[in-house]
């Protein structure tokens, strides 16, 4: 490993994003892959497009064999100074207020599209039964 225990900010990884000279951050630490985009099975892009940014989760996204992991102490140069990458920040859903589908008036409208036909569906059947002429 050839890091010598140099540290890096994120804008200074973030300056090399060119084919010409690459840099990533994975993992907390650098790698200068310049050599290796020709070499990489995704292609250079996947590599050139992971540049100015924390990778990590890209890289553990595509799975990497053992082999690959291996491979990245050959580019290692340094680490990140954490302080500098910026922290994700979770989603969050605006409040909403709470939607309560029994007291609506909707809900009542539907219960009675429902309920009507029914009542005159059984006042018609006991009509029909009881003034139906008993068969001789």
């Amino acid at each position: 490993m050839g890091g010598n225990g140099k540290v890096f900010t994120l804008a200074d990884v973030s300056a090399h994003n060119s084919p010409k000279d690459c840099w990533l951050v994975v993992e907390g630490r650098v790698y200068d892959v310049t050599k290796f985009l020709e070499d990489h099975p995704g292609g250079d892009d996947v590599l050139l497009s992971a540049t100015g940014k924390d990778a990590t989760d890209d890289f553990e996204d595509v799975g990497h064999s053992s082999t690959a992991r291996a491979l990245m102490d050959e580019f290692y140069v340094g680490d990140i100074d954490t302080a500098t990458i910026p922290t994700s920040v979770k989603y969050t859903p605006p409040k909403q207020p709470h939607y309560n589908q029994d007291k609506t008036p909707e809900f009542i409208i539907k219960l009675l599209q429902f309920l009507v036909p029914l009542i005159i569906l059984a006042v018609a059947v006991g009509v029909r039964f009881y003034t139906k002429s008993p068969s001789a």
